[in-house]
């Protein structure tokens, strides 16, 4: 072992310890957490694992690594309404950490908490013998029985989908490709904004109060729009409708679209983006917006849902569009 790494239990003391505040952690002390849901709440589950070269840059700053991680999972727990209430982390470090590395780590994961007012609770950390792992299950709270599914679109419900789409999947074209960005016209502003987008996703954790009063279908788009539009349509049993002039797009993509549309067609459906998207009633829809723009997170009418066996229809100026849904992002 490298002279200035620490052991697994005095990692755990001085890396992890001091990121366990909440009292159900019991301080890593012991082998599991114990919460207790308040009175009148559920609990949400979710998890996601990030690897080294498949969600993220293995040279990446270890700080950006580490908000990754945690906002995609904070970012399902919004979409379900569910406010986070802590997390557990499994992390398989390589051969080749250190202790400054995972110092840098910690403090990104510390930031984060505080950014969105959540707790370590438990976790793992192992040896990886394939590049670094990132495992975190993040533990929400939503008032009893109003977590939100994707199976619960209705026809007649509005669509609405949270920030910009497409730029995370620009951005990661242009970490693959120096050139993406003058090849399609960009403007350094433009390439800089797609860039910290694929790195740094944001998630919509003002919003899942909003989710859980009005949404009768919810899910983040990580996949693709049209990739997760047809999840929710196939889960609800209904047909989904985007106009695409009605997409809420960065200056980095219109330009995009205007010079190069054959990339922004492949961007929009890349996946990565983690905003959200909701199926809300029609009678529902403007106190929806409102409330959205009240929690400092505005969303933006893109579609509506209707009678049909779980398809995606695009349209454009009023014409049919074909965008074939299999873009999306797929593990296997």
């Amino acid at each position: 072992m490298a002279a200035d790494r620490p052991g697994e239990f005095e990692l755990i003391k001085t890396y992890f310890a001091p990121l366990a505040k909440d009292p159900g952690s019991l301080g890593l002390t012991d082998d599991a957490a114990v919460l207790t849901p308040r009175a009148g709440f559920d609990l949400v589950l979710t998890k996601d694992v990030l690897a080294a070269d498949i969600h993220f840059f293995a040279d990446d700053a270890p700080e950006a690594i580490a908000a990754k991680a945690l906002r995609v999972n904070l970012s399902d727990l919004a979409a379900k309404g569910a406010v986070p209430r802590g997390y557990l982390l499994g992390l398989a470090l390589p051969s080749d950490w250190t202790a400054n590395w995972l110092d840098r780590f910690c403090k990104g994961l510390a930031a984060d908490q505080a950014a969105y007012d959540v707790q370590l609770l438990g976790g793992d950390t192992i040896r990886s013998g394939n590049g670094l792992q990132v495992s975190i299950t993040a533990i929400g709270e939503v008032p009893a029985g109003r977590a939100v599914r994707r199976s619960g679109a209705r026809p007649g419900d509005k669509l609405f989908l949270t920030g910009t789409i497409g730029d995370a999947a620009a951005g990661l074209k242009a970490r693959l490709d120096p050139g993406f960005g003058t090849k399609c016209g960009l403007t350094k502003s433009e390439e800089s904004h797609i860039l910290n987008r694929y790195l740094l996703p944001k998630p919509r954790a003002k919003l899942a109060g909003p989710i859980s009063e009005f949404a009768n279908a919810a899910m983040d788009v990580s996949d693709g729009l049209v990739a997760d539009c047809g999840h929710m349509a196939k889960a609800s049993g209904v047909a989904v409708a985007i106009d695409l002039n009605k997409l809420p797009l960065s200056d980095a993509l219109k330009r995009l679209r205007k010079v190069a549309p054959d990339e922004f067609t492949r961007c929009l459906n890349g996946g990565d983006d983690y905003e959200v998207l909701a199926s809300i009633p029609a009678n529902r829809a403007a106190a929806f917006q409102q409330a959205s723009e009240v929690v400092g997170c505005p969303v933006t009418k893109i579609g509506s849902v209707g009678e049909g066996p779980g398809s995606v229809d695009l349209t454009e100026a009023g014409a049919p569009v074909e965008i074939n849904p299999n873009l999306g992002f797929r593990h296997f």
